[in-house]
């Protein structure tokens, strides 16, 4: 329930607090009220936003047409570092939510930048591409595609990703299948890996991702996308 919660949160530009989002899990068929999930909220660090009710009221829509999904759901590009998908999911631990960032090149799938933190402000999403760019060429701009959640569509994202280096594509309004290929890995590292575990905090989460991201999921875990080797020896093979 709680990470229904904070994904209800997070979907809202972290605007809703206890009574809408009482009303959207009440909408689904739980029977929560609204004190239940303020004192949730609470436990989890989570406050709602205030907004002036005039801010932005007339930039939204044309801010909403510049978002263009040059990826288009082209899933099988023909050479690495052309193009790279991004996302953000909650892992939960004792200690509360935390938050993984992950950049994958979509040739093979390899996670290529990668940040764990205890909140979903953009100076993480940053520090996950900064990552990436680090540990890869960019002699050409290369398609960066991510949903449309706040983090991706501030000015400093936008910033970090200049037009002289990246391309920025994002999903469609409310269709994660535009971007299914790194929320299929997130799925897939927690069901084989942190699902396993009851993990403590956030060192222990940061410890048990490097683990499965770099010690196997990178260089080891066969996959039938590449087939059926590791995207590490896809790489080479394509290199060689």
């Amino acid at each position: 329930m709680k990470e229904e919660i904070a994904q209800i949160y997070n979907e809202s530009l972290q605007i809703y607090g206890a009574p809408k989002i009482a009303s959207i899990l009440q909408s689904r068929g739980h029977v929560i009220t609204e004190k239940t999930v303020g004192n949730y909220m609470r436990e989890e660090g989570i406050k709602a936003i205030w907004v002036r009710p005039y801010v932005r009221t007339t930039i939204d829509p044309d801010f909403d047409i510049k978002l263009k999904n040059i990826l288009d759901r082209d899933f099988k590009p023909t050479a690495p570092n052309t193009v790279w998908v991004t996302d953000i999911t909650y892992v939960h631990t004792l200690e509360g939510f935390i938050y993984l960032t992950s950049v994958m090149d979509l040739f093979s799938r390899k996670i290529i930048g990668w940040q764990v933190s205890d909140s979903l402000t953009t100076e993480h999403v940053i520090e996950a591409v900064e990552k990436a760019k680090r540990s890869r060429d960019l002699s050409q701009p290369i398609i960066i595609h991510s949903d449309r959640g706040c983090q991706y569509v501030s000015k400093s994202y936008i910033e970090a990703t200049p037009a002289g280096q990246y391309i920025r594509s994002y999903s469609n309004k409310g269709n994660p299948w535009d971007n299914a290929c790194i929320e299929s890995f997130h799925a897939l590292i927690k069901r084989e890996w942190l699902n396993r575990f009851v993990i403590k905090n956030l060192k222990h989460g940061h410890a048990l991702m490097f683990e499965y991201i770099e010690a196997f999921y990178n260089t080891v875990r066969i996959h039938g996308y590449c087939g059926m080797t590791s995207p590490f020896e896809f790489e080479a093979n394509f290199a060689s």
